[in-house]
């Protein structure tokens, strides 16, 4: 797809952030240190990445607002777009030396996601919408939704709270209601992908509670963008709002948001 400026200068940054990810990539894979060691690692490589993307799109467009995970949010003097990042969706799995893990930049116009980026570097993956324009995957292949319209067929993804999190027990219950119901349950620890994969028909549907702007942001544009259809886990819950996030193609949707609701 040819896309805008915008998307040209968002795909960029995401490619070099990506890059200087993937060298620290494979050097936290031969970490041998303490936890701490580790961790403080991985959160250097995280700023690096976070760092990167500033400069790339503020310097693109300097008068956008910004808002990071890492840098926190800056108004800019065009009130009217911002940059909504997240440099390193699934820093527990980039930890861990498992590559899954992905950049996600998203653009904001006037309260609405116009376009969203997710590139997963490990497996040189490139999704990317624009809103009224359809997903794409890489160069050409255009995303869709899967066409599964029995729930027993259906494979979803959620993410799993530690303990810490309040939503624990919601998501306990949630997994014990529908995992009967379907072919499977998956936890791959990144929000993004997880969106992302709705979009290009591996997942079916996708829930998770608890999540901030800069995690679903751009997949949630992708997936749309991909047939899927999207509301808050409740009714009555914006998801970019209130971080609960129900996410499925059009026939499966309904059944689990049912089962959902139930719960």
């Amino acid at each position: 797809m040819q896309g805008s400026a915008n998307l040209n200068i968002m795909m960029k940054a995401a490619r070099k952030a990506g890059r200087s990810l993937v060298k620290d990539f494979r050097e936290v894979e031969n970490l041998q240190v303490s936890m701490k060691g580790a961790g403080d690692f991985v959160s250097k490589a995280d700023m690096e990445a976070e760092r990167i993307l500033r400069e790339e799109l503020m310097g693109a467009r300097p008068n956008y607002g910004w808002l990071g995970e890492e840098t926190g949010e800056t108004d800019g003097a065009d009130p009217t777009r911002r940059w909504i990042v997240d440099p390193l969706d699934g820093t527990t799995n980039f930890l861990h030396g498992l590559p899954h893990w992905a950049v996600s930049i998203a653009l904001e116009h006037k309260g609405q996601i116009v376009a969203g980026v997710i590139f997963d570097a490990a497996k040189d993956e490139m999704f990317y919408a624009e809103r009224g324009a359809g997903a794409w995957l890489n160069d050409s292949r255009r995303l869709r939704v899967s066409g599964r319209k029995r729930m027993i067929e259906a494979v979803f993804a959620t993410g799993v709270p530690f303990a810490a999190k309040r939503t624990l027990p919601a998501t306990l219950k949630d997994l014990a209601r529908l995992m009967p119901e379907c072919a499977g349950v998956r936890r791959f620890g990144s929000a993004a992908l997880d969106l992302a994969y709705v979009a290009a028909g591996r997942y079916d549907g996708y829930w998770e509670r608890e999540l901030n702007l800069w995690d679903i942001a751009a997949g949630v544009l992708i997936a749309k963008e991909a047939g899927a259809l999207v509301e808050g886990v409740r009714e009555d819950q914006d998801p970019l709002e209130s971080g609960s996030l129900l996410c499925a193609n059009g026939e499966l949707f309904a059944p689990l948001a049912r089962t959902l609701r139930e719960v």
